[in-house]
């Protein structure tokens, strides 16, 4: 009885761009998984939340001054981005569409999307690169994951 071909998918992301490929065996190659590519605009931290900060009277005297937030919007819309990227991973794991993963990303991001996944789909986690592919078209990342893929 002839072994299963494994098929493994590669989430290739950053803080903000997230792409799904799939292999399904030696020599076939990578494709792009439809409806598995994801964007959201991340401005930097000082054009999010840029209203005027709240103020408060002090308690004695007519002192006033402004309130700073201490939120790093920009890590906060990154560390959501993970999130959401980590749900789709598992709903599409529960599904039973993929039976290996793979994840590329900077180690922040790395770090966010590991946090974010179920345990269940966390097994299914054959390898990690802490690398930035997310710039590279398709057709040139089996290059960079020769030694993790099967």
């Amino acid at each position: 009885m002839p072994n299963k071909t494994k098929r493994t998918w590669i989430l290739v992301a950053d803080g903000a761009r997230a792409l799904v490929v799939v292999n399904d065996g030696p020599g076939k190659g990578l494709k792009t998984v439809p409806g598995r590519e994801i964007k959201i605009d991340l401005p930097p931290t000082r054009e999010i939340g840029t209203g005027k900060p709240g103020r408060v009277q002090e308690s004695v005297g007519g002192a006033r001054h402004a309130i700073v937030p201490h939120a790093d919007w920009h890590e906060q819309r990154k560390q959501d981005f993970a999130r959401a990227v980590a749900k789709k991973m598992d709903a599409d794991a529960a599904r039973g569409r993929f039976d290996r993963l793979i994840l590329v990303a900077p180690p922040a991001a790395l770090g966010n999307i590991r946090a974010a996944l179920k345990p269940a789909t966390r097994k299914l986690v054959a390898a990690e690169i802490n690398k930035d592919l997310t710039h590279l078209p398709v057709d040139q990342l089996g290059s960079h994951l020769a030694d993790v893929m099967i």
